[in-house]
């Protein structure tokens, strides 16, 4: 059972299409980890824009796979990312999507044998 995901939207957006399903979860396993470095490197530097379209990039993904607390945290740091906010006041949201992306990465990978 899965614990940091859920694909009821993807399989109702695929009509089950199994190879689909593989594709998407394929998609989050390899990009979205390396656009959470990019955001993370947005707010490092303080380079706004950067965060901001990384955070919009994997929003619709995180919503797709289910992950509610991901997903409106995404959307806090979009919000933080237009009103040129200072790091300390992301920098604990962040931890937690980051934290939450890794955690549903390995088990995705554990799940579909990846």
């Amino acid at each position: 059972m899965a614990l940091h995901y859920n694909l009821s939207k993807v399989h109702a957006l695929s009509d089950n299409d199994d190879e689909f399903v593989m594709q998407i979860i394929t998609l989050f396993i390899t990009e979205v980890p390396q656009d959470v470095m990019q955001i993370k490197l947005g707010i490092k530097t303080k380079e706004h824009k950067l965060a901001y379209s990384y955070a919009h990039k994997i929003k619709p993904t995180l919503d797709l796979l289910g992950m509610t607390q991901a997903f409106e945290e995404i959307l806090e740091i979009e919000a933080w990312t237009k009103r040129e906010g200072k790091r300390k006041e992301i920098n604990e949201t962040f931890d937690s999507v980051e934290a939450q992306v890794e955690k549903a990465v390995k088990e995705l990978k554990k799940d579909f044998n990846i």
